[in-house]
């Protein structure tokens, strides 16, 4: 079974590591913007956000679904659905600080997924 986990933890770190990008787009937006106004609205076009959030949810959809196939525990697929939910749900607020919140929000949640996807834990 351990040998089943470690084929799905590739995906699962690349996964993890889309989040962390993802955390590091958000502030570093939230700084440019504040910074400089012209630079923000490139980085808060609503398309890039659209964009990155069809990557994850291509990425994390093929990376938890294999997981779930490997290890049968349906709970890491359903945290990181929930995390997903909750950044593509951050896609309709206003870019007032709480779109950046709830898409952190959303990360963490989808990066947790991933980890107890790739450890194989319920």
């Amino acid at each position: 079974m351990i040998a089943r986990v470690a084929r799905t933890g590739t995906l699962d770190r690349l996964a993890i590591g889309l989040s962390g990008l993802c955390i590091a787009h958000c502030l570093t937006t939230a700084v440019l913007v504040a910074a400089f106004a012209s630079a923000g609205s490139v980085l808060l076009h609503p398309l890039v956000h659209e964009i990155g959030l069809a990557f994850a949810m291509l990425l994390a959809g093929f990376a938890l679904v294999r997981g779930f196939f490997q290890h049968g525990h349906v709970m890491p697929l359903w945290v990181g659905c929930t995390g997903l939910g909750i950044m593509a749900g951050a896609l309709s607020l206003p870019h007032d600080g709480s779109e950046t919140m709830f898409t952190i929000l959303g990360v963490l949640v989808v990066a947790l997924g991933h980890d107890l996807n790739r450890r194989g834990l319920i």
